[in-house]
């Protein structure tokens, strides 16, 4: 790792940390989706009952990447596993080994804490992480699908939480 120190993130790192989540929004073209505020970090990272973490990369001083993290559950296995939400290297540190030094940094914490597993998704676009994510031995989970509830939809699912579903009581 030389040129460069991983470490966990403070809550000193939010403004670091929004404008990497911004500078990744950006490169995924999907600014207009980045709505967290700091105040929205501060809660999910440093609050009573932390949800997401946070692993920062350095180098002189300065914060040149993020991975953010947090743990999932297979049933089927009964353990944990690490889901990425998002990794993000500055253009210009690309090609130092930051992303790997992340990969391995998770992948010691899943396997020093029982993990089954990590995942993560990627635009089907990023070709050059796509490469990456080949190289280090993750597959494809191509036969499954992932989808989303939010906004209208999930606001209108929740106003009917106050009625039980077809079936519930």
């Amino acid at each position: 790792m030389a040129g460069f120190t991983l470490r966990d993130a403070t809550e000193a790192d939010l403004p670091e940390i929004l404008r990497l989540v911004r500078d990744l929004a950006e490169y995924e073209k999907l600014l207009h989706e980045a709505v967290g505020t700091e105040a929205d970090f501060r809660d999910a990272l440093f609050g009573p009952t932390p949800r997401v973490f946070c692993t920062l990369a350095e180098r002189e001083g300065r914060t040149i990447g993020q991975a953010i993290w947090f743990y999932n559950f297979s049933t089927f296995t009964g353990r944990p596993g690490i889901y990425l939400e998002d990794i993000y290297v500055e253009p210009e540190h690309r090609g130092l080994g930051v992303g790997m030094a992340f990969f391995r940094r998770l992948a010691q914490r899943a396997v020093a804490e029982n993990c089954t597993r990590m995942e993560w998704q990627v635009l089907d676009w990023n070709a050059p992480s796509i490469r990456f994510y080949d190289r280090i031995g993750s597959e494809s989970r191509d036969e499954w699908r992932s989808r989303r509830l939010s906004g209208p939809a999930l606001r209108a699912l929740a106003g009917d939480a106050l009625h039980p579903l077809a079936g519930e009581s």
